[in-house]
């Protein structure tokens, strides 16, 4: 048995903090974002039963897979890779599934950012009064006025990467545990905050009706590929998140009650966000398919109608702000923590650097919504293009490869001790959906993403 690997960068004060962090990382504008717009695209209830589906029989065998590589390796996942290839004997190729997942952090945090910025944009118009008694025209021009302009963009995007670089230069207990553990409880409160106002004020049982009455006729191809993209953009699979978070885990902590706990909140708040957006939408009339423009186009609308509107729309975009900076501080982490291995360099350095090159790569998306917008790739602009390649390609190919790598490639005696499943029965369960249901069901769908079925 190989000696056990401790890290460089400290650890977790307790499993709660790991959840905290962990379901930080998960709980982001995938879910109070990107989730009800998906949803509202396809068909309510259809999309959310297929979501569920792909949680539990994709993403969460895969989570726990990603955990138990990090904690093994106790690195950033380029290095945790390279010592595990040597440590099981196998091919150095796997390498690259930790530079996958640290490029593809670095890649969805520079679109995540510009929109993260929209919503630290949106705080300061609805806390002015700007969405009083707001028209349709004046709503879309608004936001229209908004991505139009690159240099306000870029302002925004500029200050939230700026408060992601501050948390994350602060290092795992200072830094990262610090934010999570008053973030994740205020965000708690916030939304719940939010579903008491859908309660009193909002369609609240159309909204249930809409989310949970699945009509069968909406599932097909496309359904499925954008339920599993969203299941593994919003458990923050494949993109080393996960494995660096998993690296600073205490050795005593079960992996599979911590992975259970994060799927659980991760799956609870993307449902409660739609429970508090839904209501309003229908209350008002509004369209619930609006797509990524249903929060900045449509609710507006809502707030600028609603008694104490200017108040809970302060609320709703402060809520997406905090969700966007839990996650934001994980999708940098994995790069900072291969800085600091790789180069010896101080965490407060090696965030800026990261920072700063996460924030160039984020003027692609910056300019798609304006100046670059007439420019286009297969018919995409980069911000599209960028999207389409983490949520649908990288991420999923991530997923499948720490499926393959755990299942097939590594010794199932590593597997054994590190995973620390005590029931037999569940075990067995997990590592039958982690050698086959996964990687096939991830294939399938990965081979119709790219148009060979």
């Amino acid at each position: 048995m190989p000696t056990k690997n401790t890290s460089i960068h400290g650890e977790w004060s307790s499993r709660l903090a790991f959840i905290l962090a962990a379901a930080g990382s998960a709980v982001g504008l995938g879910n109070i974002w990107k989730f009800p717009y998906m949803a509202g695209d396809n068909g309510g209830g259809a999309f959310v039963l297929i979501y569920l589906i792909c949680i539990v029989l994709l993403g969460l065998p895969i989570m726990m897979a990603e955990v138990m590589l990090g904690r093994r390796g106790r690195q950033s996942p380029i290095n945790t890779m390279k010592t595990l290839c040597e440590q099981e004997n196998t091919s150095h190729a796997w390498r690259l599934l930790g530079w996958g997942g640290v490029v593809a952090g670095v890649l969805i945090l520079s679109y995540y950012s510009v929109i993260a910025g929209w919503s630290l944009s949106y705080v300061l118009e609805s806390s002015s009064g700007t969405f009083k008694s707001i028209t349709e025209t004046q709503a879309g021009k608004l936001f229209a006025d908004l991505i139009a302009s690159p240099l306000t963009l870029i302002f925004w995007h500029t200050l939230f990467m700026v408060m992601t670089i501050f948390v994350v230069a602060r290092g795992v207990s200072n830094g990262l545990e610090t934010a999570v553990k008053y973030l994740m409880p205020s965000l708690a409160v916030l939304i719940l905050v939010l579903i008491g106002y859908s309660l009193s004020q909002g369609s609240f049982m159309l909204g249930v009706e809409f989310m949970f009455t699945p009509d069968f006729s909406k599932i097909n191809e496309q359904v499925l590929l954008d339920a599993m993209g969203q299941a593994f953009f919003s458990l923050s699979l494949g993109m080393g998140a996960i494995m660096i978070y998993g690296s600073y885990l205490s050795q005593h902590a079960s992996i599979a009650r911590t992975s259970f706990a994060v799927a659980f909140a991760d799956t609870s708040i993307a449902i409660l966000a739609g429970l508090a957006i839904f209501p309003i939408v229908f209350a008002y009339q509004l369209e619930a398919g609006q797509g990524p423009g249903l929060i900045f186009n449509t609710l507006p609308l809502a707030f600028g109608q609603m008694p104490g509107g200017v108040f809970f729309g302060t609320l709703f975009f402060v809520l997406l702000v905090f969700a966007a900076w839990t996650s934001s501080i994980s999708l940098i982490e994995p790069a900072v923590a291969w800085l600091v291995e790789r180069r010896g360099l101080t965490r407060t350095k090696a965030s800026v650097v990261c920072g700063v090159f996460t924030w160039l790569v984020g003027l692609g998306t910056v300019f798609s919504f304006n100046i670059w917008q007439s420019y286009t790739l297969f018919g995409k602009t980069v911000f599209d293009m960028l999207d389409f390649l983490t949520s649908n390609i990288m991420l999923p190919l991530g997923g499948l490869f720490i499926a393959i790598f755990v299942g097939w490639s590594m010794r199932e005696s590593s597997v054994k001790d590190e995973i620390a499943i005590q029931n037999p029965t569940l075990y067995s369960l997990w590592r039958v959906l982690v050698r086959y249901v996964t990687p096939v069901a991830v294939f399938i769908i990965f081979l119709h993403v790219i148009g060979l079925i």
